[in-house]
């Protein structure tokens, strides 16, 4: 058996798996988000833990022959965050979250120094770990010197699994130290931020042991061990490894709160300045880049409390046969927008209004500006020197059959619905676990799932898309000015 803990947000999920990759159950609990400010966001390190032995109690409990069969552990984690501990491993202060927005100013500054760029092959974003530390340096200079160590989330629970500093290249490549190409710490860049490579957790790929589980947990879960805890990965990059995107040419669109556009790479293609994420993947030898609009189904939901119609009933009012798109235009940046603007104070807009929009003209608007926003992502991630001929859709707009033939007709390519299952960042972990404890290649473990249904471009309507889709990228340098 293999366990895969995945740490979002939210909460925690842990997913039992068998060596067939048969999920045998999961469970969750849930982790509290902080706010002390606005723009803040940030947790306790101890909720994390918490909200773990809750979730494996739970699972324990539910299939108890099961979960003692455990032998390997894979982790996965929200990325970016800044969890910083002193000599004794006592966390200094709550973790800064990747949503956190405070540490802009010196995001800016990093960003302005070419070397980051040059090394990391990214943008240094706000919500990035780097920057963060300088804020911390900047307002809290008593913590910043009794930092030993900087953990991302998922190793600070790793190091309550394992008692070690341990980190893995894909959750790395997000923090804007890594050498990217070299797959390892940059002192350079290091020191540019005032730290050292001691204060920084040893690498291992996601797929390769990352330390075993303490004795004292061997015998609360009542496991014999020895049980391996792999490397693991940032959440995207585990999610990729549940879906099986791991090789040139393949590639997820994951329509959920935010969109992402995700592509595996056999090597390493930066281009910062498109405001595409280059990164390692959490497989040996392999990178992927992502584009990231920070609005899909958050956009649908927020039309959707407006006119007080839930986002599915919308959707089905729609019907099954797509249409071309009317006069009105929406632009999805309720917060902003990251790939390919970068552009954190911009803001959504319908425009075009006119005595027809009705309720379904405006839903339809939703769903064509998410998309197009998803287009101007594949077009940066093709201009990085991405090769995407086409995608696999997941995430909950996925279920939204008429999204999928706006998403299908706007991308000029098709779109494959996979059949049900789970192949979140919770599975592709169970699956870094296994890999790691039995040596299994990527290759036999990371297959994807079978298509249910692909959703070919509307040929007759193509025409018609690219005209909206131009008349949308005429909108954004209206509303920045």
């Amino acid at each position: 058996m293999y366990l895969g803990l995945d740490l979002g947000t939210s909460g925690i999920r842990a997913l039992l798996m068998d060596e067939e990759q048969r999920i045998i159950g999961s469970a969750s609990a849930a982790t509290p988000v902080s706010r002390p400010h606005p723009g803040w966001s940030e947790q306790d390190p101890e909720d994390w833990t918490t909200a773990c032995k809750e979730a494996v109690a739970a699972l324990r409990a539910a299939h108890p022959a099961e979960f003692a069969a455990i032998r390997g552990i894979g982790l996965s984690g929200h990325m970016h965050g800044a969890t910083l501990f002193d000599r004794s491993d006592r966390a200094l202060r709550p973790s800064i979250l990747w949503n956190d927005t405070r540490a802009s100013l010196e995001a800016a500054a990093m960003d302005a120094d070419p070397r980051f760029r040059q090394v990391t092959g990214n943008i240094v974003f706000p919500g990035f770990t780097a920057p963060k530390l300088a804020w911390v340096a900047k307002h809290e200079p008593a913590l910043f010197d009794q930092t030993a160590m900087v953990l991302l989330p998922k190793d600070a629970l790793r190091l309550w699994l394992t008692g070690e500093h341990i980190s893995e290249m894909s959750d790395a490549a997000g923090t804007s130290w890594l050498d990217c190409a070299a797959r390892d710490w940059s002192d350079d860049l290091l020191t540019a931020s005032g730290l050292s490579r001691a204060q920084m957790p040893r690498l291992v790929e996601g797929s390769a042991p990352g330390g075993h589980l303490r004795a004292e947990l061997l015998t609360d879960w009542g496991l014999t061990g020895p049980v391996i805890v792999a490397g693991g990965a940032g959440d995207n990059a585990a999610s990729a490894i549940g879906m099986g995107t791991i090789r040139e040419g393949q590639a997820f669109v994951s329509l959920g709160t935010s969109g992402v556009i995700f592509a595996a790479n056999d090597a390493f293609r930066p281009l910062p300045e498109s405001a595409v994420h280059a990164f390692c993947h959490a497989l040996p030898d392999r990178w992927h880049q992502m584009g990231v609009i920070l609005s899909a189904t958050d956009a649908l939901n927020w039309y959707a409390g407006i006119t007080g119609t839930a986002a599915a009933d919308l959707s089905r009012e729609l019907g099954d046969d797509l249409v071309a798109p009317g006069s009105a235009s929406f632009l999805p940046y309720l917060s902003g927008e990251r790939t390919p603007h970068n552009d954190a104070k911009i803001r959504g807009a319908f425009t075009g209004l006119g005595h027809e929009s009705d309720r379904k003209a405006l839903t339809r608007a939703v769903m064509e500006g998410v998309a197009f926003a998803l287009k101007d992502n594949l077009n940066a991630l093709r201009q990085a020197g991405a090769r995407i001929g086409r995608v696999t859709a997941v995430g909950g707009g996925s279920n939204s059959g008429y999204w999928l033939k706006v998403i299908a007709t706007t991308l000029g390519i098709p779109v494959d619905l996979p059949v049900g299952g789970d192949f979140g960042a919770a599975f592709g972990a169970a699956r870094l676990g296994l890999m790691a404890a039995s040596g299994a290649s990527p290759e036999s473990i990371c297959t994807a799932p079978a298509t249910k249904a692909s959703i070919a471009p509307d040929a007759g309507l193509i025409a018609a898309f690219d005209e909206a889709y131009a008349r949308y990228r005429s909108l954004y340098p209206a509303l920045a000015g």
